[in-house]
């Protein structure tokens, strides 16, 4: 009886360290992989390690495919000022064309009959807004100028027709800064009738 007893003792305890070490090795499988042992693992910590890896792993692949999404907009909202290197004609075209809304008007500073009316012509030929055509007799200007009021839409204005036509463009001076709104361009002897346009 006494060595059934320690028998059936022994053999307890061989359970009890056999459950131990299936218990142990349990939650080590959990945390090695989400396998289907997480029902047998006691409760929280193998719960909770699978969900999270199952988490994290699926979360790459939308973060993947989100930052995949976002690049393509990405060229499309910088065109205007980066990508000009890929489409340089379509960028700057769109700006020109914004900036040819702006009035210009033309005035003749010279003895030159009929030069601001040519100008004006040059001007509309290329898409420019220009709504008067007059003279200017109150005083000598140096060369032909686009004058705009500095921090409004006449300064980009005037600074593009000027490229365009291979003038100057400057702040109004005294003698014309309470003039009405708009690109005022002051035509002297110099102007080469034709630059850009007919």
């Amino acid at each position: 009886m006494k060595a059934a007893g320690v028998a059936l003792i022994g053999v307890a305890v061989v359970a009890a360290v056999v459950g131990g070490i299936t218990a142990l090795s349990g939650d080590g499988a959990n945390e090695a992989g989400p396998s289907g042992t997480s029902s047998t693992s006691p409760g929280t910590s193998g719960g909770t390690s699978a969900p999270p890896a199952t988490s994290s792993t699926a979360t790459p692949p939308s973060t993947s495919a989100n930052p995949t999404s976002p690049t393509p907009p990405s060229p499309t909202t910088p065109p205007p000022g980066q990508p000009t290197q890929g489409q340089p004609g379509q960028p700057g075209g769109d700006q020109q064309a914004s900036n040819k809304w702006v009035t210009v008007r033309v005035f003749n500073n010279s003895t030159i009959k009929g030069l601001a009316d040519r100008a004006a012509e040059d001007f509309r030929g290329s898409g420019w807004n220009v709504n008067e055509v007059s003279n200017y007799s109150q005083g000598v200007i140096p060369t032909t100028t686009a004058f705009y009021r500095p921090g409004t839409d006449e300064e980009a204005a005037a600074k593009q027709l000027a490229q365009e036509f291979g003038i100057k463009a400057e702040p109004r001076f005294p003698g014309i800064e309470s003039a009405s709104p708009g690109v005022i361009v002051i035509v002297t002897k110099e102007y080469q009738s034709g630059h850009k346009g007919s």
